[in-house]
């Protein structure tokens, strides 16, 4: 029991979350704020950005009320693994698709243009963070690089 809690309680991860929802709601709001609703594109992109800003915010405020103490019973390494490895492929895909919807054609100085373009870059920089927080949660959950030779006791002869 003592053991799966770790990975949440130390490492890294709990530094990275809240820059992963920035990243997120910056994301939300640069396509939010263009007339997307014609170009099925940018659906998927606010789709993908407003879930797992929502799923990072619940997990940041029970990381931060210690909720995973009590709910001792879910293998929290593994869930957090989970999470952010299908956030990174789907934020792959939000990149991508962000990428591509923007078209070259467009005037290159109107707003719209601007702020999709600027969505694609920071889709890629939250796109990196989850992919990040997935190795981090991975070493996490392997026991931050221990092995079986490494991690067994020494018995010292004290005669």
């Amino acid at each position: 029991m003592a053991s799966q809690l770790v990975p949440l309680q130390k490492g890294w991860n709990h530094l990275v979350e809240p820059r992963k929802g920035v990243l997120g709601l910056v994301v939300w709001a640069l396509v939010a704020d263009t007339y997307y609703q014609p170009h099925p594109a940018y659906g998927w992109v606010m789709f993908v950005a407003v879930f797992f800003w929502l799923v990072t915010v619940i997990l940041f405020v029970m990381y931060l009320l210690k909720l995973q103490l009590k709910l001792y019973m879910i293998p929290w390494p593994i869930v957090v693994m989970v999470f952010n490895a299908a956030a990174t492929i789907l934020y792959v895909t939000a990149f991508i698709t962000c990428s591509a919807a923007v078209q070259p054609t467009s005037w290159p100085q109107t707003p719209d243009y601007n702020r999709r373009a600027a969505a694609s870059f920071f889709a890629c920089l939250v796109m990196i963070a989850y992919g990040g927080s997935m190795f981090l949660s991975f070493q996490a959950w392997k026991g931050f690089g221990s092995n079986a030779a490494t991690s067994q006791v020494t018995v010292t002869n004290h005669a």
